[in-house]
């Protein structure tokens, strides 16, 4: 049985033990936006396109969600005493925020509702926190992904069309209210 619990700081980097760390599509979502003077619009539309995004978390990212995890605000999924999933984020206080900067899940276990109990305790911890938003980015090609949060309640809230490196990604930014 999964058990969500605070996060503490990572020792190890787990996911090399988790399979598949990116994602795989056969859908994106292509992004179109028109700037015109005082106004700026964007859509979004699905296409059938298949992508593939596979990343490693190296040692440099390991200490950077480190510094994130040890500010007390991120979740593990543990299968006994073993992490199989996090949801890593931050409490802005600047703009009083929720901000989830990673979620990943083991490959095997994707699908099995784990990434839901990860939500909800972020929300049950924005909500302590008496945060306004939780917020999050994501890929446009990263379409399974954005259905989930979908399902999660976010909405789509803006774009930055210049985030990524590669031309084919949009950083698609969502959100739900707390308050």
């Amino acid at each position: 049985m999964i058990e969500i619990k605070k996060l503490g700081k990572l020792r190890n980097n787990p996911t090399v033990d988790w399979g598949l760390n990116g994602y795989e599509t056969d859908t994106i979502f292509v992004v179109s936006a028109i700037e015109m003077p005082h106004t700026f619009e964007f859509s979004l539309r699905e296409k059938k396109q298949h992508y593939k995004k596979v990343w490693e978390t190296n040692s440099d990212e390991m200490s950077e969600l480190n510094e994130i995890i040890e500010k007390g605000h991120s979740f593990g999924a543990f299968d006994g005493d073993k992490l199989v999933g996090w949801l890593i984020a931050e409490h802005r206080e600047w703009n009083n925020s929720f901000y989830i900067e990673n979620i990943l899940i083991s490959e095997k276990l994707r699908g099995q509702a784990i990434g839901k109990q990860l939500i909800k305790m972020a929300s049950r911890e924005a909500r302590n926190l008496r945060c306004r938003i939780v917020e999050l980015e994501t890929q446009n090609t990263n379409y399974s992904a954005i259905k989930f949060y979908q399902r999660a309640g976010f909405n789509f809230t803006g774009i930055n069309t210049k985030l990524y490196k590669d031309s084919t990604e949009t950083a698609i930014y969502m959100s739900f209210d707390v308050l």
